[in-house]
């Protein structure tokens, strides 16, 4: 397995998550065990001082699926707020899980749920909250 790219979380979606995580069962979806240790091995800083390129939660990012090279613009949303035009990813779902954190160019391979992994590769993060002073979402 390749190593994983250095990530940077914001103190409010590290706490968050957290939260999130545990108030779900263990093992209630697959790759749980694998954003849990995202979240630990993140570089945590306040939202004020994240990196305008790093994808955090709501934020709209476009990647690409290797070796396919499928394009992809999606929003990283928690669980819940996913909609029907397809648009969003949970965090929960095993593309959320790898996008989170990411800056643009980096790549990640992220266990992918049929087996294998999904190779990841961001190309921009179009809008993300923080960047556009938007720190209560």
């Amino acid at each position: 397995m390749q190593p994983y790219p250095a990530i940077t979380l914001t103190s409010r979606d590290a706490a968050r998550l957290e939260n999130l995580l545990e108030g779900l069962p263990a093992n209630s979806f697959v790759g749980q065990k694998a954003l849990e240790d995202e979240i630990y091995r993140a570089t945590i800083v306040e939202p004020e001082e994240i990196p305008p390129s790093v994808v955090t939660m709501n934020s709209t990012v476009r990647f690409a699926v290797l070796p396919s090279g499928a394009e992809h613009r999606l929003r990283l949303v928690y669980p819940g707020k996913t909609d029907s035009s397809q648009d969003t990813v949970s965090i929960l779902a095993p593309v959320g899980s790898a996008l989170l954190g990411l800056a643009e160019g980096d790549e990640i391979h992220w266990p992918n749920p049929n087996g294998g992994t999904l190779h990841l590769v961001v190309f921009e993060v179009e809008d993300q909250p923080e960047r556009a002073g938007r720190y209560d979402q």
